[in-house]
């Protein structure tokens, strides 16, 4: 019944995820709202602690999945991300190899630490059309491999 996450293309490649660090966000909310609001409500009725159980935990699992079903890839037409987890938000968005006009990541010390980095993959001609991911475990090699892979097609001749 339900589809399985991964690329539309059998020639793509996977080379990024979201990082642990995406999962630290998902786990302050659930602490947040586990942990502090559904005390709370239990003070003030039996019936509101389970409405706020209830709804908790459908948020809670809700973003976890919202942030497990983001993968970076490329394929021979470019650069995509699939992401989404209900049927209206489920979408690929990329840039093609030939629009591309570089893979970047951004350096810092949270990067360097947690391995967890935000990257760009630009546009040539627009700065809408362009990929911007923040929490990409291993970031860093990804972009690497992305911008070896478009000196590789534009050296052979496939992308001008």
């Amino acid at each position: 019944m339900e589809e399985q996450n991964a690329p539309a293309s059998p020639q793509a490649h996977v080379i990024g995820v979201k990082s642990w660090l995406a999962y630290a966000g998902v786990a302050a909310l659930a602490v947040l709202l586990f942990g502090v609001a559904l005390p709370a409500a239990f003070l003030w009725h039996e019936l509101a602690a389970l409405a706020v159980l209830v709804l908790s935990a459908l948020l809670v699992a809700y973003e976890f999945l919202q942030v497990r079903s983001v993968q970076l890839y490329y394929d021979d037409l470019g650069v995509w991300v699939h992401s989404g987890v209900l049927p209206w938000k489920k979408g690929i968005t990329g840039v093609k190899w030939r629009d591309m006009d570089e893979a970047t990541f951004i350096n810092g010390f949270k990067s360097w630490a947690t391995g967890s980095y935000t990257i760009r993959i630009g546009h040539r001609f627009t700065r809408g059309s362009e990929i911007v991911l923040t929490n990409i475990a291993r970031g860093k090699q990804a972009v690497a491999t992305l911008n070896a892979r478009h000196q590789e097609l534009i050296r052979s001749g496939i992308v001008d």
